[in-house]
C-alpha cells in the first residue's frame, strides 16, 4: 500500500480497524463473563443464597458466547460492506481499461 492510494482512499484500512476492534470485543466480552461469574459468587455469599451464584454460573458463559457472537456478526457485516467497495473498484477499473 502506497501513501497515494491512501491519501486518495483508493485503498480502505478500515476493515483492518474492524479486525482489530472485533478481537477488543472479544476480550471484553471474556472480561465481562469473568466480572458476571464473580458478580454472582459474591452476592450469594452476602445473600447466603445458591440462586445468585448459579445466575452468575449459567449467566457467564452466556455473556461470554454472545458477546462474542455479536461482535463477529457485526464485524463481518461491516468487512462485507468494504469488500463491496472494492469489488466495485475493480469492476470500474476493468471498464475504464476495456474503454
Amino acid at each position: 500500500m502506497n501513501t497515494r492510494s491512501l491519501l486518495n482512499f483508493d485503498k480502505m484500512i478500515t476493515p483492518v480497524i474492524i479486525k482489530i476492534l472485533f478481537y477488543v470485543g472479544m476480550v471484553l466480552s471474556i472480561i465481562s463473563g469473568v466480572v458476571i461469574l464473580i458478580a454472582g459468587i459474591f452476592s450469594a455469599i452476602d445473600q447466603g443464597s445458591v440462586a445468585p451464584a448459579l445466575g452468575g454460573l449459567f449467566g457467564a458463559p452466556l455473556a461470554i458466547v454472545m458477546g462474542i457472537l455479536i461482535s463477529r456478526v457485526y464485524a463481518e457485516l461491516l468487512i462485507v460492506v468494504f469488500q463491496i467497495h472494492e469489488n466495485l473498484v475493480a469492476i470500474k477499473n476493468k471498464l475504464v481499461d476495456g474503454n
